[in-house]
């Protein structure tokens, strides 16, 4: 029991300051999330094709997953990606590859999305915004600060000269206020991911103690039946000892989901990494995207479109035009005639090659496994392999969205849930989920305030004893 006071009292001093840290920064982010350019946005942004310029297809694509007809810098052309997960560019036009990114083609870039000024531009490897992984086979970057009233940033990609980031002076004045305290994500402990992850773990570590041992003992002093306190009182405390007691006790259940579930988002110990399909079988599903031919049809078709898409997933050769907008067409290789969802059981079971196809259904509204009604519908395969795998694909295009076993579902209700309550039914009735984290937020304020004003009275008891 003393060990417990102890812990709770002194390690509770530094770890309400993490607690209002956390509650302070996640409502921000309930209405600023991290920047991110989404697939649409730079969609909207892009160039129409510029279908008199295109002479040349890529001579040979038999190993390529995808080839996309796309514009760069005012000219077409052909973003092949490799099967072994390599991109290459070649021009439309002559069939070789383009010159590299540079500041000119960025600057040129930048004006032609926001349709701003470029005012300058540098080369950077990454920054606060750009240095997670996802950003790795763009670098080096380039970086355009534009002359507008939002004080705009784009970061153009050294591989293909297209846009992959933006942020605005509101954005990034806002998430230094959120995201960036509440992931604990400066750049310099970010660019080492595990030095990052080990950061987070001993970090939440002792804040999980504190809120463990804080619970046991509220509960504890609490008096609710017999022999109560002085006056008839449940509780033994007073002023901000009060509040501390109170909201603890009110709150504390949810306090401590919180710190075990962000805990749980780094994955300590790689408890909930999950299976994964074999590498040659992932090869296979994803199949050859096919030589573009018949471009003449295509132009007629695609006459104002921004991307044209071969692709071969699931041995369906299909045309997505403007697959990123909010109106995607999509065509059969042979024939071009329109294709419709496909029946893909057969090649997604070679995914699985330990268990059986038990159900499928296609799912048109997220549900607790699947919360990204941005991506909806899709197809769901459950089989009855030892660890009941789950498939989610595209039924357009035949691509594999995500993998779940029993793991990675467990993972979903321990960290993802517990910790944004993206309940479905939640979620869809955005003022109420917005109130009930608000409600849980300020309880959470309520006791970390509280217990750094009683954690500083506390160390400043022996200078007054001295005094």
């Amino acid at each position: 029991m003393r060990l417990a006071f102890l812990t709770h009292r002194w390690a509770g001093i530094a770890a309400c300051l993490f607690f209002v840290m956390w509650f302070a920064s996640g409502l921000v982010m309930l209405y600023v999330p991290y920047p991110a350019l989404s697939a649409g946005r730079s969609w909207s942004g892009a160039e129409p094709i510029d279908w008199s310029r295109v002479r040349q297809t890529p001579v040979a694509t038999r190993a390529a997953r995808r080839v996309t007809l796309e514009m760069r810098d005012g000219a077409p052309v052909w973003r092949i990606e490799e099967a072994e997960g390599g991109t290459h560019i070649l021009s439309a036009t002559t069939g070789i590859a383009p010159t590299a990114v540079d500041a000119a083609l960025a600057s040129r870039v930048a004006a032609r999305f926001t349709g701003a000024r470029a005012e300058r531009v540098a080369r950077i490897a990454d920054d606060q915004w750009t240095v997670a992984g996802g950003f790795d086979r763009h670098r080096p970057l380039w970086k355009a600060t534009l002359d507008d009233p939002a004080g705009t940033e784009l970061y153009v990609s050294g591989l293909t000269g297209k846009p992959v980031q933006l942020t605005t002076r509101r954005q990034r004045l806002w998430n230094w206020l959120g995201s960036v305290p509440h992931w604990i994500y400066p750049t310099l402990l970010r660019r080492d991911r595990e030095a990052w992850r080990q950061a987070v773990i001993w970090l939440s570590g002792p804040c999980i103690a504190v809120a463990l041992t804080g619970l046991w003992i509220g509960l504890l002093r609490m008096r609710l039946g017999g022999r109560r306190y002085r006056d008839g009182r449940v509780t033994p405390y007073r002023g901000w000892m009060l509040w501390h007691h109170v909201s603890g006790l009110l709150g504390g259940v949810m306090l401590t989901s919180w710190i075990v579930s962000g805990w749980l988002s780094v994955d300590p110990g790689h408890g909930f990494a999950g299976g994964a399909a074999p590498e040659a079988a992932l090869r296979a599903y994803a199949g050859q995207a096919g030589q573009p031919r018949m471009l003449d049809r295509v132009r007629r078709t695609a006459r104002d479109a921004r991307s044209v898409e071969w692709s071969g997933d699931a041995g369906l050769r299909r045309i997505a035009i403007d697959r990123a907008s909010s109106h995607p067409r999509w065509l059969e290789q042979a024939g071009l005639v329109p294709a419709r969802p496909a029946t893909v059981d057969r090649a997604a079971a070679t995914l699985v090659p330990d268990g059986r196809l038990v159900d499928r259904e296609t799912l048109v509204t997220p549900d607790f496994y699947w919360t990204d009604a941005a991506r909806l519908p899709l197809l769901r395969l459950r089989f009855d392999d030892a660890a009941r795998t789950w498939l989610y694909i595209d039924p357009m295009s035949g691509a594999l969205v995500e993998r779940q076993d029993r793991v990675r579902r467990a993972y979903r209700w321990a960290y993802a849930l517990l910790h944004t309550w993206d309940w479905p039914w939640l979620t869809a009735r955005p003022p109420l989920w917005q109130a009930w984290m608000w409600l849980w937020s300020i309880a959470g304020l309520t006791l970390s305030i509280s217990g750094v004003v009683l954690g500083w009275r506390r160390l400043r008891r022996p200078a007054a004893r001295r005094r």
